[in-house]
């Protein structure tokens, strides 16, 4: 059984884009299928955490909206913020999915029960993966994910 999903957050939870105004302020899409993928998960009593290797508040933004309380935003080592946030929740990382497309998320992918990829993620994200999806990042990837996961857990696709 899953009980957290992790996820990367730029080309996971994005298309990968960064888009800059030259000011110093930049803006990103999400999808609201991969919202409501979200939403999904957490009424069916999964964990969802945001991991970003990059700093971003367009990432903070979204976790609030969505009411994601674990967010890491601007980490560096993601494996260790994996292993510890398993750890508070008391679960094994055997119940740890984690959904990631470069490769600094290959670790995590590896040491957790689940490793999950976007479509259009590099080679050694798509190869660590247990499961690729076939929707691209930013397009729908995350709720095409959680609904495998909702399935694995005995709950119904929708």
């Amino acid at each position: 059984m899953i009980r957290l999903l992790a996820l990367d957050v730029d080309g996971t939870l994005t298309d990968g884009g960064v888009y800059m105004d030259g000011l110093g302020g930049e803006f990103k899409r999400f999808d609201v299928k991969d919202g409501m993928g979200i939403d999904l998960l957490m009424k069916g009593g999964v964990e969802v955490a945001f991991i970003s290797g990059r700093y971003s508040a367009a990432t903070e933004q979204r976790a609030r909206n969505l009411g994601v309380a674990r967010i890491f935003n601007g980490v560096k080592e993601k494996l260790p913020v994996l292993a510890a946030m398993a750890m508070e929740l008391g679960i094994s990382m055997d119940e740890v999915a984690f959904m990631g497309d470069d490769v600094n998320d290959v670790g995590c992918m590896e040491a957790s029960g689940l490793a999950i990829a976007p479509s259009d993620a590099v080679r050694a994200a798509r190869e660590a993966a247990g499961y690729v999806t076939s929707a691209m990042a930013g397009r729908g990837a995350v709720r095409e994910a959680a609904e495998h996961i909702l399935a694995l857990n005995g709950g119904r696709e929708r």
